[in-house]
């Protein structure tokens, strides 16, 4: 059962925004090769703000998740896209259709 999750907001760097939105459109493949990971979310809010969530059984896919290639591709273009470090709280689901 799907009950742990991860929300990071990112905020691009101005003019960088296509590159952010490039950026994790680019990481989806890496997202299907987790097998922890249950669902994975790209998402924009505005025309800078951006965020992933992505949805795991246990603390074990959370944990991989956080130190897997996703997140270290994130780290490594954070300097050049991001205009602040990314926000990343960790979510407890309390339903889950």
């Amino acid at each position: 059962m799907v009950k742990l999750a991860l929300l990071a907001t990112l905020e691009a760097k101005p003019g960088k925004e296509q590159e952010l939105a490039d950026f994790l459109k680019s990481a989806l493949p890496l997202a299907l090769a987790e097998e922890q990971t249950i669902s994975w979310y790209a998402l924009q809010f505005g025309p800078s703000s951006f965020g992933i969530f992505d949805t795991f059984e246990a603390e074990s896919g959370r944990a991989a998740h956080l130190s897997g290639p996703i997140a270290n591709a994130l780290m490594a273009k954070a300097p050049e896209l991001l205009s602040a470090d990314p926000v990343i709280k960790m979510v407890d689901l309390i339903a889950v259709k």
